[in-house]
């Protein structure tokens, strides 16, 4: 039952709209705000559009581009569900598609995180980093699939068993752990990234930037460009608007569909609708393909081996010493100076 006829006689829940029953009865628990949700659908439809324009225009990033595109496809059809909602709080469809596609749309936005980082070694040089570059996405990409892999088979469970009336524990404690696999993975990540900054900032105090910075002057002049330190701290910021994300909906979900923090559409504006917004736009305004320019083309991985090949073949520094990185692509005269002015 959820609620009562104009004569008193209880209504079944599948019969109420949202004019005979009340609306905290609903799915949702609340009235679904139409402006908000139909704003975050426009933002996310101009954010695609607008990735889709850099990747015509550049050709770079086709993997972050198909990432991103996938994330914002999600999205999108996420809030469409929610509008569909706001007709009739009480309809199954719309429900179960917002609360599986936005669920499963960050997953694809941490895998166009994890892309960016390997380049972000190359571009400040490999040695300063704890684990090679191309491990970076060899971990962190098969663990985003793994959590995307168990929030879309725990959604899929969860879904039929509410369709047909059942209990959804089993799905939602199985898209809870892929939830908070993705947290544990982002957090991985995030100490991984933290240590090679600061790897990064006590190896140039100590040798300076010529021996600790990979001196290709493409990387130098790179390093020294506003672009590129944007693009740096919307990556941070978008890291961090997806963890924080993730940790609610851990949260959120640990209630089942009826808890007390499904019933909070403020708790859903803030951290989910804003947090999303905030990560994706970031990116939209430095996007990786346009804050590294050519240097997004590099095949970096062949440059490393065939420097690492040379010093092998040659390496006479002393014992002891603390190990400096051959450039990749040969170095000029005015790197250091370069540097110093960035």
């Amino acid at each position: 039952m959820s609620g009562l006829g104009p004569n008193g006689v209880p209504i079944p829940f599948r019969s109420c709209n949202n004019d005979i029953c009340p609306i905290d009865h609903s799915f949702y628990g609340y009235r679904i705000d139409l402006a908000a949700n139909a704003a975050f659908l426009a933002l996310f439809s101009l954010s695609l559009l607008a990735f889709f324009a850099v990747f015509i225009f550049t050709r770079r990033g086709g993997t972050f581009f198909i990432a991103m595109a996938l994330g914002l496809i999600s999205e999108i059809i996420g809030y469409a569900g929610r509008l569909m909602s706001w007709r009739n709080q009480w309809s199954e469809n719309g429900f179960l598609i917002q609360i599986c596609c936005l669920t499963l749309a960050p997953a694809f936005f941490a895998a166009g995180i994890y892309l960016c980082i390997r380049r972000i070694v190359f571009a400040f040089g490999p040695e300063n980093s704890r684990i090679p570059p191309k491990f970076y996405t060899r971990i962190f990409i098969p663990c985003d699939i793994v959590s995307l892999i168990l929030q879309a088979a725990g959604g899929g469970l969860a879904s039929s068993a509410f369709h047909t009336g059942k209990t959804t524990d089993v799905g939602d404690n199985i898209m809870i752990a892929g939830l908070s696999f993705q947290v544990f993975t982002l957090l991985v990540f995030m100490a991984l990234s933290a240590d090679f900054f600061l790897n990064t900032s006590r190896r140039r105090r100590a040798l300076g930037s010529a021996a600790a910075l990979d001196q290709d002057p493409a990387l130098v002049a790179l390093r020294a460009s506003p672009m590129f330190r944007g693009f740096l701290a919307a990556l941070v910021l978008s890291t961090v608007c997806v963890f924080w994300r993730s940790v609610f909906r851990v949260a959120e979900l640990s209630h089942g569909w009826t808890g007390p923090l499904m019933a909070r559409q403020d708790l859903f504006i803030g951290f989910e609708g804003v947090m999303i917004t905030v990560a994706v736009w970031a990116l939209n305004l430095f996007h990786p393909a346009l804050c590294f320019g050519p240097v997004m083309d590099r095949k970096f991985d062949a440059a490393v081996a065939a420097a690492d090949g040379e010093k092998k073949k040659g390496d006479g520094s002393a014992d002891g010493l603390p190990e400096t990185k051959p450039s990749t692509a040969g170095s000029s005269a005015n790197a250091s100076d370069v540097e110093r002015g960035a």
